[in-house]
């Protein structure tokens, strides 16, 4: 069961930020490998987004687990939308299927961001 304050927090950061990276570490200091992949996909694409480093609270750490029923970090949301974690967005960006999923969701991108 996920606390009501986190819970609030979660959707306040999802619903606020079209593109919110649950991360360990920051954007600038990404704290593993995995993160700092899917930073630089982020990057490659040119997409702006919130970076999220749950190595700062377990509180929110253990929630978006819960939150998300997803159990490893990073978790990208587009949109209010889980879209899943490093393997899944790398794929998504090789394939090209990323890029489609920003441009449907109205996520400006390259020089557009």
């Amino acid at each position: 069961m996920v606390d009501q304050n986190v819970k609030d927090r979660i959707e306040q950061d999802i619903k606020g930020n079209d593109v919110v990276l649950y991360m360990k570490g920051t954007p600038v200091f990404p704290q593993c490998g995995f993160s700092a992949a899917v930073v630089q996909v982020l990057s490659t694409v040119g997409v702006k987004f919130k970076g999220v480093n749950i190595l700062e609270d377990p509180g929110l750490r253990q929630g978006l687990k819960d939150y998300s029923n997803w159990p490893t970090f990073p978790q990208l949301y587009v949109k209010g939308e889980l879209v899943g974690g490093c393997d899944i967005v790398r794929e998504m960006y090789e394939s090209g299927e990323l890029q489609s999923l920003l441009a449907d969701k109205g996520v400006a991108t390259g020089a557009n961001a």
